[in-house]
């Protein structure tokens, strides 16, 4: 059923976001001021006046009508809804997702079609990173992981699996990490150990981490390199960045894979593997002695 939108006016926070990050190169200054801001603060410009969101993001309440303006919005309200709906599906619980997911996939014994879901959501992402990964950044990032003393690791909530898992895959390749987490608040004294001769891996997706945004500040004020994996260009998590990968996930019934974070995270532990073991020096051979007859 027609709507009266334009039929390219984002409907969802997500299809918002990707419209932002298309346009990112193209924006005026001050819109581009104004876009960075709304994607690291959602919930401020969901909930915030014209006049509290731009004194927050630096500009003129004038600048924020350009700003939905120029994305097709008729106005800073009409774009408020997109990051209000974000918040309601960001809220829902998860007995509310299940239901929304059992609804769509049928009832009982749909479970073959939950699992089709997320293969499909699986499959759009590793296609989607397959055709845009950087292979420079890639071989930056394996270079210069394979060349720290030690690898710090850095994820919480959603993206700690990435984490759990680099440090398991690191550590069998016999490359020193320290996964920074600590049931005792101990992570401000191991961080304190980072030197420049050590390299940060970070990853955070939105709602970012604090925790993850936080720690990495403070590894980047101290001179250690980044190598950050996220989901937006506007991530907080890019500005401490040495490099850094976007990744987008696809989602099933509100539920997101991380399949292609989780085949760019084996990419970079085998590949530093492998460098470093191309690098060590052949273990000499022992002398034999020839008998001259």
């Amino acid at each position: 059923m027609d709507d009266g939108s334009p039929p390219d006016l984002p409907r969802d926070f997500d299809g918002l976001r990707a419209l932002i990050l298309s346009r990112r190169q193209s924006l005026p200054k001050r819109i581009a001021q104004v876009a960075a801001y709304a994607l690291d603060n959602p919930d401020e410009i969901a909930f915030g006046t014209a006049a509290s969101i731009a004194e927050a993001s630096g500009v003129q309440p004038s600048t924020l009508v350009r700003f939905a303006q120029h994305l097709g919005f008729d106005g800073f309200t009409s774009l408020q809804t997109v990051f209000r709906g974000r918040l309601r599906e960001r809220n829902s619980s998860y007995e509310e997702r299940l239901a929304a997911l059992r609804a769509d996939v049928g009832g009982n014994g749909a479970h073959h079609r939950i699992l089709e879901g997320f293969l499909t959501a699986s499959g759009t992402s590793l296609d989607l990173m397959a055709r845009s990964i950087d292979a420079a950044a890639l071989d930056s990032a394996i270079a210069a992981l394979s060349e720290a003393e030690t690898v710090y690791i850095l994820a919480r909530r959603r993206s700690y699996p990435v984490a759990s898992y680099m440090g398991y895959a690191l550590g069998k390749l016999g490359v020193r990490n320290q996964l920074v987490e600590s049931a005792a608040g101990l992570a401000p004294e191991i961080l304190s150990f980072a030197t420049k001769r050590d390299v940060a891996f970070a990853v955070s997706f939105s709602p970012y981490a604090p925790e993850t945004i936080e720690e990495t500040r403070v590894l980047s004020e101290r001179g250690v390199p980044v190598v950050a994996v996220t989901d937006s260009a506007f991530s907080p998590l890019v500005q401490f960045a040495t490099i850094w990968f976007e990744v987008a996930e696809a989602d099933f019934g509100g539920f997101r894979t991380l399949s292609a974070t989780m085949a760019l995270a084996m990419t970079l532990a085998v590949g530093v593997g492998d460098t470093r073991r191309g690098r060590k020096p052949a273990r000499p051979r022992a002398r034999t002695q020839t008998a001259i007859a």
